[in-house]
């Protein structure tokens, strides 16, 4: 298989299933517009590669070297969309297309580029999150949003279900694991007690993109949403407050 089609199929699995479910042959079919019977060989193939789980029947699901690669065309595709929207000033009903034909030809140089050049933007156009660079992910030893923070990026949360704080239900749980930004939000985040692996909940959500409220070593903090966005946590899926 070509790279490109490799890519897709991992994409599209990753729309799909998500990190951890599984997609149907039919689905993945449908969402690529192909034949099922093209899917299977090609699922195949890709559990020959180890970047699939592979059960007849049952569908695939990503390893984790699959759902590396997924995560790189996603983080890519996404800040292609901020770039020819915001930029380029493209319609933002055509960006999806124009950045799924550019998403598999830029390198990673070109990605940390886009992300430096945009001020690594929370969120594409459509409003998915755009993940932090990391190890693997794409290199972010020279990328300004990270070094920027002083703070580590440890290789083992790409694993994890990182999302930003905004993305939290009311109530649910999370542990900070990455904040993007300067210095001074950074610091101003720490002096609220807002640090790496500090357990947080959102107690509200005001509507409107209005402010984030979340509790933190029971103490609640009212935080603008732009820079709620900026705070990704570990969700703990199904944990409450």
């Amino acid at each position: 298989m070509a790279q490109e089609q490799v890519e897709e199929y991992l994409e599209a699995i990753y729309d799909i299933a998500g990190t951890d479910g599984a997609a149907k042959t039919t689905a993945i079919a449908k969402c690529l517009k192909v034949a099922p019977a093209s899917v299977t060989e090609a699922l195949q193939s890709l559990a020959e590669k180890n970047l699939v789980n592979y059960e007849p029947y049952r569908g695939a699901s990503l390893t984790g070297e699959g759902k590396k690669i997924a995560e790189t065309i996603k983080r890519r595709h996404r800040l292609l969309e901020v770039f020819l929207a915001d930029v380029l000033h493209i319609n933002r009903a055509k960006v999806h297309d124009e950045a799924c034909r550019m998403e598999h030809t830029i390198s990673e140089d070109t990605e940390n580029a886009l992300c430096r050049m945009l001020n690594a933007p929370a969120r594409c156009p459509h409003g998915s999150p755009i993940l932090p660079c990391a190890k693997g992910v794409g290199s972010c030893s020279e990328c300004d949003a990270v070094t920027g923070s002083g703070l580590p990026f440890p290789e083992e949360i790409r694993s994890a279900a990182i999302i930003p704080v905004t993305d939290l239900e009311p109530h649910q749980k999370g542990t900070i694991a990455f904040i993007r930004g300067d210095c001074r939000v950074v610091q101003r985040l720490s002096d609220l007690g807002l640090t790496l692996g500090t357990a947080v909940s959102v107690t509200r959500k005001a509507p409107l993109n209005g402010p984030v409220e979340v509790s933190v070593r029971r103490t609640k903090l009212a935080i603008d949403h732009a820079i709620a966005e900026n705070i990704f946590v570990d969700a703990t899926q199904g944990d409450r407050a």
